[in-house]
């Protein structure tokens, strides 16, 4: 009996995330291929054990930015700091829907992401 308990797999869970809105995060990851893109419920992408990009169920995408770059692109995209599971991430910005459909505009601030969490301290 503890040997049929112990064999079960548990159902895979499923994303809830938008099609559209997943499909835009793809594309965007796409844009640089040096990136890998992970997690099939939960994607996001990582560099040296820190996230900086983050698309939540509701299909809302955060991005990590660092100081400078954060507080003009609060700004300029009239957003929040992103916020996922209650927490309020203090350098990350949440994306607009209206850039996420604008890969072109949102890849320079994915490459800015990927430069500046590369430069943070390894995990």
């Amino acid at each position: 009996m503890f040997v049929e308990k112990a064999l079960q797999v548990s159902p895979k869970k499923k994303s809830k995330i938008p099609q559209e809105k997943l499909e835009l995060y793809e594309k965007l990851i796409a844009t640089m291929p040096s990136i890998d893109r992970k997690g099939d419920v939960h994607p996001y992408t990582s560099v040296n054990g820190h996230m900086f990009t983050y698309l939540d169920q509701t299909g809302t995408l955060g991005i990590r930015l660092p100081k400078h770059e954060l507080d003009s692109f609060l700004k300029k995209y009239k957003t929040n700091l992103f916020e996922t599971y209650g927490v309020v991430k203090k350098d990350w910005v949440t994306v607009p829907d209206k850039l996420l459909k604008d890969t072109k505009s949102l890849k320079k601030y994915l490459e800015i992401s990927f430069q500046y969490t590369k430069s943070l301290k390894p995990k």
